[in-house]
């Protein structure tokens, strides 16, 4: 009898062991970090509570141009997944980072963690062909990387994540799984809704401080007639300011606007010249206080653009 005793009270303490190294396991959140908050935003609608979510450059920051601070160096070391938008947008200051984390699920594009989102676009837009060299500006040679400017391609990262997640946390599959369809559900009926606002619009004619604005044009039907910028990443000069005027007298211009982490001076004396309408728009989520998420973000785009082009 003291021996049955004494083997029960083994297996008791065993299974409860276990239990706790089982509760442990399933209680550990996966550590997603974002390099921008729409990627953010998605991984969060998709993990929940399973998914601790850090975000590298913040919503008002040009995401080109991000401070690489010590502290990133440990969130990205603790990375289970890195979500990057790619096309060289980071290239100015994420590897480095990366590199210092040392961190073998990040460390390389073909690491499990190392997730590119834009290798899931479709259509990426303005691929430059040929050769590039530094006197055609900030140029990105595998194309312009503001992919999420076009909703239909938040669903297409909605999907990537959602597999990733499945693949780093299977016990939690069919968590992930309904959270996606969910999204999926709910930013395929505000796709629909916002193209039914845009429709009348269809064709308007704009300029844009940088060429931000392509998928979003594209998505919308809207024609980008020119830049502020001569060549990207370059201030307008007094002559290109004089092209845009005069191209204003042959196209009639219908709204100009910019990401607001660009500065508004030359932009607000063009539209004054112009004669049009001017907005400073964040161009990610969390680029003022009323974007939170992704879906109230075009939520606040539509609304704000449509408004002028009616008034």
């Amino acid at each position: 009898m003291k021996i049955n005793f004494f083997n029960t009270i083994i297996i008791l303490v065993l299974v409860l062991a276990g239990n706790l190294f089982s509760a442990n396991i399933s209680l550990a959140k996966v550590n997603i970090v974002a390099t921008v908050p729409d990627l953010g935003s998605i991984a969060k609608e998709i993990g929940q509570d399973k998914v601790k979510v850090t975000t590298l450059a913040k919503g008002y920051q040009n995401p080109h141009f991000v401070d690489p601070k010590p502290n990133y160096i440990i969130r990205l070391n603790k990375a289970d997944i890195l979500l990057h938008v790619g096309l060289e947008q980071e290239i100015g200051w994420l590897p480095t980072l990366v590199t210092s984390a040392r961190n073998s699920k990040i460390a390389t594009k073909n690491a499990s963690g190392n997730v590119d989102c834009s290798k899931f676009i479709k259509n990426i837009l303005e691929v430059e062909k040929g050769s590039v060299d530094r006197s055609q500006g900030d140029v990105h040679v595998e194309g312009n990387p503001h992919y999420m400017l076009n909703p239909r391609n938040g669903l297409l990262v909605a999907e990537a994540i959602y597999k990733k997640l499945s693949e780093v946390d299977p016990i939690n599959k069919s968590f992930y799984e309904i959270n996606y369809l969910k999204f999926k559900k709910k930013l395929s009926l505000k796709i629909i809704e916002w193209e039914k606002k845009l429709k009348p619009h269809k064709s308007s004619n704009f300029i844009s401080y940088h060429k931000t604005w392509t998928y979003f044009f594209d998505w919308a039907g809207f024609n980008l007639v020119d830049t502020v910028e001569p060549i990207p990443g370059v201030p307008p000069s007094p002559s290109h300011i004089a092209k845009l005027y005069n191209e204003s007298k042959t196209t009639k211009i219908n709204l100009m606007i910019q990401a607001n982490y660009y500065p508004e001076k030359s932009s607000k004396i063009i539209a004054g010249k112009i004669g049009v309408n001017f907005l400073s728009l964040p161009a990610m989520v969390n680029g003022n206080e009323k974007v939170n998420d992704y879906i109230t973000f075009f939520d606040f785009l539509i609304d704000q653009i449509t408004s002028k082009l009616d008034s």
